[in-house]
């Protein structure tokens, strides 16, 4: 069987390396960019997308360029302390959170399709042609190519630009000395205005590289930013927007104003659709299902929307056509991610944040006055349960994984 896999990003990489896991060998990556840049900042890779890349045989790797992420905590915009859970393996996954430059995982993952399909299976400066796809010869074509994706084109035609929510994100790293045990994820804030702060890489000096996001609500009136990974600003724009915001633990303004590249863009995502297929074209990832990042979810889906399709694949590969193998994915897929893409737009487990803001707009003596346990516990495992990655059901599981007999 012939696959050609179009977008050399997170999900086009990690289904060339679960289809070479699978027994496949006749596969190809294509890239519109003439060259894969480390871009971006930021993401996680949840419990149970870091499964996947384990089984995958990546783990020791990410871990050399990665944070096992122990702890998430919410805050008030004070710094008061809302919730704090455990995370990964402290939280009793049998995998980690690896919390991790979008980039460095990028490079791990290509860097191994290098190794184990072969540099002459990737091919650079190839801009598909949604309207002539005669040029691919492969029986199978899956769309990995983002949010704007042009495969999409055929399945979605006429749809239009990505929905904005309003949000607008300034993004960056810093090098930065640890905070909070050096392991911990943060959340402070409220919905409409809120920042979230997460340590990258441990560079063995007490210093880490630390991934910040500012997200406010800038919807009324303003035109939607630029939606490009490359969009850079000031970044004293970003830190104007964090007044009202204080964290005892952490200086913003060192955090925010020490970056060196501030990005820019709109919270955005696209409305689910019933059938991700036209013919022998499937999509995956971003070009399936685009999500809003609340929950960290986005990486983790489309890694584990490949270890789907390459499990399909081979158990129809003994069909006389490989397209049921694509409706059987998506049918597992679509529901899935339709959830997420839901929850997310609802905030996922972040609408903590407004539900202590709402009680106690100003600084609370108790705690248990404002919020319970109970409660936000309960918000926590509804997301972790329509996300996939409930640690019971995660850890017992049967793999995903299946390969080609002989």
């Amino acid at each position: 069987m012939r696959i050609a896999v179009v977008g050399a990003g997170i999900g086009g990489s990690a289904l060339a390396l679960s289809l070479r896991a699978a027994g496949f060998r006749d596969i190809d990556l294509y890239e519109a960019a003439s060259e894969v840049r480390e871009l971006g900042v930021g993401i996680n890779v949840l419990p149970h997308a870091a499964r996947e890349l384990t089984e995958l045989g990546l783990a020791r790797e990410l871990d050399s360029v990665a944070v096992r992420t122990a702890e998430l905590s919410y805050h008030n915009r004070f710094g008061q302390q809302l919730w704090i859970e455990p995370r990964g393996i402290e939280a009793g996954y049998r995998w980690p959170q690896w919390s991790i430059h979008r980039g460095h995982l990028l490079g791990v993952l290509l860097g191994t399709v290098r190794q184990r399909i072969g540099d002459h299976r990737i091919h650079l400066g190839h801009r598909v042609d949604p309207h002539d796809l005669t040029m691919i010869d492969a029986d199978v074509i899956v769309g990995c190519d983002g949010v704007h994706s042009a495969l999409r084109q055929l399945v979605v035609p006429g749809e239009g630009a990505p929905l904005w929510n309003g949000v607008t994100m300034w993004r960056g790293v810093t090098v930065t000395d640890s905070f909070l045990g050096g392991r911990r994820m943060v959340m402070a804030g409220r919905l409409s205005r809120r920042v979230i702060v997460y340590p990258l890489r441990d560079l063995g000096d007490g210093r880490q590289l630390v991934n910040w996001v500012v997200a406010v609500r800038t919807g009324d009136g303003r035109p939607m930013p630029k939606q490009d990974w490359t969009a850079e600003t000031d970044p004293a724009e970003a830190l104007a927007e964090t007044e009202g915001i204080e964290l005892d633990f952490l200086d913003l303004r060192h955090l925010i104003g020490g970056c060196e590249s501030v990005l820019k863009y709109p919270m955005a995502d696209r409305e689910p659709i019933p059938s991700w297929r036209t013919g022998r074209v499937t999509l995956l990832g971003d070009a399936a299902h685009p999500m809003q990042p609340n929950g960290s979810n986005g990486a983790a889906q489309a890694i584990l929307d490949a270890r789907v399709l390459a499990r399909e694949l081979v158990r129809h590969a003994g069909s006389a056509t490989p397209l049921a193998a694509l409706d059987t994915y998506e049918a597992e897929r679509i529901p899935a991610t339709t959830a997420v893409v839901l929850s997310n737009r609802r905030a996922g487990p972040e609408r903590i944040l407004d539900l202590a803001a709402d009680r106690s707009p100003n600084r609370f003596e108790r705690l248990e006055d404002v919020v319970s346990a109970a409660e936000v516990g309960a918000i926590v495992e509804e997301y972790q349960r329509t996300a996939g990655f409930d640690p019971d059901v995660l850890n017992n599981r049967a793999s995903l994984h299946a390969r080609l007999e002989g």
